[in-house]
């Protein structure tokens, strides 16, 4: 088949392969390509370019291995694909960059395509945008220069003042049609929208809702007056949005004015409150309105409150940080020793009636012959002795390098290994010269070129301790499920929170009662919160029952 030909390359978007998606991506690449090549008349060249567009986007959805639920290393067997597609899409932005200069060349200003001229400015502008959400999506650090493709397909319809006509476009879900300057806030949003700790599905929401949002997003030119911290943008720098602060004066950074949008989250919130349904308020059909919230509330103040600078500073900082994220490995390294089932002593009676939380004479598992200070006996732990353990029974940490922290998280490389790694799951690290095990969140991770993992991990304050913990038995004759292992944070005024335990997923139950055994002794907590979740644990808030 010649790829030059529009009739041809017509012809054979009716007849494309049905079963083999990435067959399919192939065969609208090589016309996409062959076309932007040939440079047909413009008219034949754009009916290809808009015949083609549902098309393509139905078959990138149907894609294996590039959905986005693990970040997608360089050497993975769906490399080549990803740069399909990413190749699909800049040979697109540019198939309507080269169709509207081809116009602007022609003699006849009243020409067949000259009412299409906004609408190759957006076409333009969401192609480019949509290789950087690709990266994003793989979870792939961003090639140099790309955002400045970006910014040059919206320069192009700001100068021709396109920017602002809304055109018709099918495959924006929500509004049916899209600016340039529309298509241009989308990207900008979902660069701030945390993109490299999101799953797959959480990122196919946040593009739909970046889309739904950005006509509440306005740039102004006029930053006098603005606050540094507020977000700005650079349109000759290669990167979204920063705050004005950090933006040198002399590239004339414009204002990114987010007061509409935050109000329009606002009222969402109400509408969620009153049981509204996210698929009426244009936020998916697949949606509930808990996970719905959750997400959206993730969103609010990068969206809607501008930047608030960090809470905390980060530092450089160097060294190995020890880390895992098996559930009884982080219990193994916080206590020094495997989880067992609890065996009852005679200081269970004695230290049945003690209050919560008050020290007993036993550590969890503790023969009361050998008891004392827990926090002390862990800050004299031998960790070579406890890492040649963790090896023999196949719990071993990895070794991250730290790249720097601050008092919330660090931020870590390393090349990957065995263990891999999912976004918000819960962790045990252990930082340099650390004498302690805590909990972190993954944030974030990111490859990069170079085939570097970078990890971004949530400190949760505290220092947790192991405790054998057991949802209840339906009566008091039924029969007792076996301990389980739990990880106790204990309130602490100076860090502002209160009793919580780390319990495994699916545990939570608004008001339900655990049963747990700690230093000896019997305790029944009630779950008042679900105060984190992740794929593998649940954190909750507990208290002492009523």
């Amino acid at each position: 088949m010649d790829y030059r030909n529009p009739a041809q390359c017509l012809g054979a978007l009716q007849n494309l392969p049905i079963d083999d998606p990435a067959a399919r991506l192939a065969e609208l690449a090589n016309i996409i390509a062959g076309l932007l090549d040939a440079r047909p008349a413009p008219e034949q060249h754009l009916e290809v370019l808009e015949m083609a567009r549902p098309l393509i986007d139905k078959t990138r959805s149907k894609l294996p291995g590039l959905d986005g639920d693990e970040p997608l290393p360089p050497d993975s067997q769906h490399n080549e694909l990803l740069f399909g597609v990413i190749g699909l899409w800049r040979n697109y932005s540019h198939s309507y960059a080269v169709i509207s200069e081809r116009i602007s060349a022609e003699a006849n200003p009243a020409g067949p395509l000259e009412d299409q001229r906004a609408l190759l400015a957006q076409r333009r502008v969401y192609y480019a945008s949509k290789i950087v959400a690709e990266y994003y999506r793989a979870h792939r650090a961003l090639p140099a220069r790309l955002w400045l493709e970006v910014h040059a397909s919206f320069t192009a319809a700001e100068q021709n003042g396109l920017h602002q006509i809304r055109v018709s476009d099918p495959l924006n879900a929500i509004w049916k049609a899209q600016s340039a300057l529309e298509a241009y806030l989308t990207v900008l949003l979902l660069d701030l929208a945390n993109p490299f700790g999101r799953s797959g599905q959480e990122w196919t929401w946040i593009c739909l809702w970046a889309e739904r949002f950005a006509p509440y997003c306005t740039l102004d030119p006029d930053i006098e007056g603005r606050r540094p911290t507020t977000y700005g943008l650079d349109l000759t720098a290669d990167h979204g949005l920063r705050p004005l602060g950090m933006l040198p004066k002399s590239s004339k950074p414009r204002y990114f004015n987010c007061n509409k949008l935050a109000n329009q989250i606002q009222s969402v919130f109400a509408q969620f409150r009153q049981g509204t349904p996210p698929s009426s308020l244009g936020l998916g059909s697949d949606c509930g309105i808990e996970t719905a919230a959750r997400l959206l509330l993730s969103l609010y103040r990068p969206w809607g409150l501008a930047s608030a600078g960090r809470r905390f500073p980060r530092r450089g900082s160097t060294g190995e940080v020890e880390l895992c994220a098996e559930w009884l490995a982080i219990g193994f390294h916080i206590q020094g020793k495997l989880f067992e089932q609890p065996r009852r002593n005679s200081l269970a009676a004695q230290n049945a009636d003690a209050p919560y939380g008050a020290p007993t004479n036993a550590a969890p598992g503790e023969h009361p012959a050998n008891a004392g200070d827990s926090a002390a006996k862990n800050n004299k732990r031998d960790f070579g002795h406890q890492r040649l353990e963790a090896e023999r029974l196949g719990l071993d940490c990895e070794r991250w390098e730290l790249l720097d922290q601050s008092v919330g998280g660090v931020r870590l490389q390393q090349r990957p290994h065995a263990e891999r790694f999912q976004h918000n799951q819960i962790v045990g690290l252990r930082p340099p010269e650390g004498e302690n095990f805590l909990l972190g969140q993954v944030s974030w991770l990111m490859f990069r070129a170079d085939g570097l993992l970078e990890a971004g991990i949530r400190i949760l304050p505290g220092l947790p301790r192991v405790i054998a913990a057991r949802q209840p038995a339906d009566s008091d004759e039924g029969p007792r499920e076996p301990y389980s292992q739990a990880l106790l944070i204990e309130a602490d005024a100076k860090l502002r929170i209160n009793d919580s335990l780390i319990v495994p997923e699916g545990w939570y139950k608004t008001n339900a009662i655990i049963e747990t055994f700690d230093n000896g002794r019997d305790r029944r907590l009630r779950m008042t919160q679900l105060l984190l979740k992740g794929p593998n644990f649940e954190q909750v808030g507990v208290a002492e029952p009523s």
